[in-house]
């Protein structure tokens, strides 16, 4: 992993955020709220105002790119960059895009990421993920899909014992474990 200064961390942070903008705006028109059966399986997990703020769109016919800023950092010496066209699920703020239709787990994964969202917020959001993939040596290492992973098992484990993902982010970024 390439030991990054503190200005190109920034630079990176910054340029992860962009892209995260600008696919939430250019699938906005396509993406969906979440089906009934979908807010009703979700309900007792997330806040209301997350599950009516969610949209979804699963792609049929084509691929999320990478980011236009990957041969940048392959230039870098990044080679473990995640493959977002092999993703099953990209979460750009509150738009999740799949590449294959939404199960319950699926979907649980990608709300934990809206969740992470509203309360970071995209630039505070970009930055801990760009930290977590630098300090986490990868895509696997990242606190911020390592909780939702996490949370998304405890869901998958028993669909009927609700807690609160809110209340679980919280804790995460008042712990500082992002």
């Amino acid at each position: 992993m390439p030991q990054l200064s503190p200005r190109q961390i920034a630079h990176v942070t910054g340029l992860v955020a962009q892209y995260i903008t600008a696919q939430r705006e250019r699938f906005s028109p396509q993406a969906a709220p979440l089906a009934a059966a979908q807010k009703a399986a979700m309900s007792g997990f997330f806040l209301p105002q997350v599950l009516d703020a969610a949209r979804v769109l699963v792609l049929f016919d084509r691929r999320v790119e990478n980011p236009p800023f990957y041969p940048t950092l392959a230039g870098m010496g990044f080679s473990n960059l995640p493959d977002f066209s092999q993703m099953a699920a990209i979460t750009f703020c509150d738009m999740a895009i799949s590449h294959v239709p939404f199960t319950d787990g699926l979907l649980f994964h990608e709300l934990v990421h809206v969740e992470q969202y509203r309360q970071l917020g995209i630039p505070r959001f970009s930055e801990l993920y760009v930290r977590g993939f630098l300090s986490g040596g990868g895509y696997d290492g990242i606190p911020l899909e390592v909780n939702a992973y996490g949370l998304g098992r405890q869901f998958e484990r028993n669909p009927r014992q609700q807690f609160s993902v809110a209340d679980e982010v919280a804790r995460w970024v008042r712990e500082e474990r992002f």
